[in-house]
């Protein structure tokens, strides 16, 4: 069948298309009512179906007669290891945690945080949570405290899943003090720490909610799956959000299950028993739904990567792990590559490997600008496939559906829309536009299986943040526009969340912490287009009247509280002092045209500026700055 063919299909009367779907997977209960409505009036997909994802994931293989077939490969460059586990022994370590965390007095319907580095244990408890009934929620290892506890605050775990320590590149962090420190930042209290202790030579204090993982582990019982409702919630993951409060991601079980089934045959074009590797964090959505659920559901074998694509040793480990472990096909952001190309431009690691495994490189987790492309393509001839998609989709929204029919590239494109997405592009006013006119990207509803429930205990801003703009619509906070052809080229967030490296970011949250510093009296961050990240924050900082402080100072003292407060990840290093920011006449800042300046793209100097001459003085101080396009 060919693309246009199925997509019409999905749209025309996504009922039956979705039910055919659901055949794919193994339910306890199998659904009668297909699409039904909320409450609210919100999508329901296969509302009266029962299964469990773990059982999706590994006893479904076993029972079938491939549990000694691979399931997942650690590869962790920093520690010198190389481990493999078949499905079987996943199954004995999973359930095996999941008697333990029964133990611990966690049951269906409770929640557990899951704080870890890229370690086989961090999937092992995604998958212990989900076994029971469990809805976990997995925090980036690279997020500070004051992160932290906001997820505890808002998910109320019984439970903390953690390691003695992550590393970063040739650093060894500490993830134990700061689980501690988050738990007396926070106002809920977990009852129990689970601690595996890596022993990397890392401080481990001691608390008297702290539980050692390998003795919970091998003193307990296997646990069986417990069969849970498809809207049970598989898991909350938090994004960032315009407000500075990250929003809870609300994921139900069986929609999801029946996407990434969907998704792993028809987009990445993955068959059962090969090798999948999506390079990136189990932190983030890539990490649950294209390293952990949905390769596993499909049996192929996923990667567990612990390192960079550089310096871990250097920009030759993606190829080398792409020809040690046979890898079929890829995934990984634009930044990754951008990152082997500066310290390999002329492409000569990848000559000294056998990479004739791979037969697709997907990306994704920002905009993937031409010149990468292009490098990508000119030294590995293979597919390199740019798709779009969201935390709040869990499965790719644009792309180029390998698995059902190769369509032609077009550099600056992340594809057409993928079945299920009845994409469009609206105008302010709610009025779909033509060919090559930029508006907001939405999706109009039902939305396939698999996205977004819900935001965690707070219905209110989920239809406020996404349905309410535009009746009958998803609405993505992203602009866009589609070509004569359908190809859709997604232009960037039209909110204040920035995509760091693939990371979204709130530039509110960090307003409010540059603005806390005793020296500001007002700022702006923004995000700044950034060779290799993709976009990086900028704050531009008005002290107070008479404060007398050295720039230097400044934004030295600004960035480590950015860093103690959000993390590492943030990546903020440029704060510049302004007299006054641009703002409207009724006093709002204008953050897109700082953007706009800064970018040094095209620009109309808006009509309610308060003074035109801030323009020439923001230009000024970003020359001698040297940043962005004044570099």
């Amino acid at each position: 069948m060919k693309y246009q063919e199925l997509y019409n299909q999905s749209i025309q009367n996504p009922e039956q298309f979705w039910s055919e779907q659901a055949n794919e997977i193994d339910w306890f209960t199998k659904p009668k009512n297909i699409l039904s409505e909320d409450e609210t009036g919100y999508p329901l997909w296969y509302k009266d179906g029962s299964l469990n994802a773990c059982y999706l994931a590994l006893d479904k293989h076993i029972n079938d007669g491939f549990g000694d077939q691979i399931a997942i490969i650690y590869d962790s460059p920093v520690t010198q290891t190389v481990k493999k586990y078949t499905y079987n022994e996943v199954k004995s370590e999973v359930a095996r945690l999941a008697g333990g965390l029964l133990s611990l007095g966690l049951k269906k319907g409770h929640t557990a945080i899951i704080y870890m580095p890229m370690i086989p244990q961090a999937t092992f408890a995604m998958l212990a949570c989900a076994r029971i009934g469990v809805t976990h929620s997995v925090v980036f290892g690279g997020f500070a405290p004051h992160e932290l506890a906001i997820r505890i605050d808002d998910c109320k775990p019984r439970v903390i899943l953690t390691a003695s320590s992550g590393i970063e590149i040739d650093r060894l962090i500490a993830y134990k003090p700061l689980v501690d420190e988050a738990i007396e930042l926070a106002e809920h209290k977990p009852k129990k720490v689970v601690v595996l202790n890596r022993k990397l030579g890392a401080r481990i204090p001691f608390k008297k909610y702290d539980v050692d993982y390998d003795a919970l582990v091998y003193g307990s019982e296997e646990a069986d799956c417990v069969p849970v409702e498809t809207t049970h919630p598989l898991y909350v993951l938090y994004t960032s959000g315009t407000t500075g409060k990250p929003k809870g991601i609300v994921r139900d079980t069986g929609g999801y299950a029946v996407a990434l089934k969907f998704s792993m045959q028809k987009i990445y074009g993955v068959k059962p028993g090969e090798v999948f590797w999506a390079a990136s964090d189990v932190g983030w959505v890539v990490g649950h739904s294209f390293i952990v659920y949905g390769p596993l559901i499909n049996r192929n074998t996923t990667i567990i990567f612990e390192g960079k694509p550089i310096r871990t040793p250097d920009a030759s480990t993606f190829w080398r792990i792409i020809e040690e472990h046979k890898v079929s096909v890829m995934f990984t952001a634009p930044t990754a590559i951008r990152a082997i190309k500066k310290e390999d431009p002329n492409g000569e690691f990848i000559k000294q490997y056998d990479l004739t495994s791979l037969r697709t490189q997907f990306l994704a987790g920002e905009r993937c600008d031409v010149a990468t492309l292009e490098w990508y393509r000119e030294h590995i001839p293979i597919p390199a496939i740019d798709h779009w998609w969201q935390t709040e989709s869990g499965w790719p929204m644009i792309a180029n559906m390998m698995g059902v029919e190769y369509l032609p590239i077009k550099p600056g494109s992340s594809g057409k829309a993928v079945s299920g997405y009845d994409i469009r592009i609206l105008g302010e006013n709610g009025q779909e536009l033509g060919p090559n006119e930029e508006g907001y990207v939405v999706v109009k509803l039902p939305l396939p299986p698999g996205t977004l429930l819900d935001i965690w205990n707070d219905n209110h801003r989920f239809q406020a943040g996404y349905l309410q703009k535009f009746q009958g619509y998803y609405f993505s906070g992203d602009g866009g526009f589609k070509d004569e052809s359908d190809y859709i080229f997604i232009t960037g967030r039209v909110d204040d969340v920035i995509n760091v490296a693939g990371h979204r970011l709130s530039t509110a949250e960090m307003e409010e912490i540059v603005a806390s510093h005793h020296s500001v009296a007002e700022c702006a961050v923004i995000g700044i287009n950034d060779e290799l990240k993709g976009q990086i924050p900028l704050a531009l900082v008005v002290t107070k009247f008479g404060e007398a402080i050295e720039h230097f100072q400044l934004q030295h003292e600004i960035v480590k509280l950015v860093r103690e407060q959000i993390g590492a990840v943030a990546s903020l290093r440029d704060v510049v002092i302004v007299n006054r920011l641009p703002k409207t006449r009724s006093g709002k800042i204008l953050r897109k045209l700082l953007r706009s300046i800064a970018d040094g793209e095209n620009f109309q100097i808006p009509s309610t500026i308060d003074d035109e001459a801030i323009i020439e003085e923001i230009k000024e101080v970003l020359e001698i700055g040297k940043i962005g396009s004044f570099k």
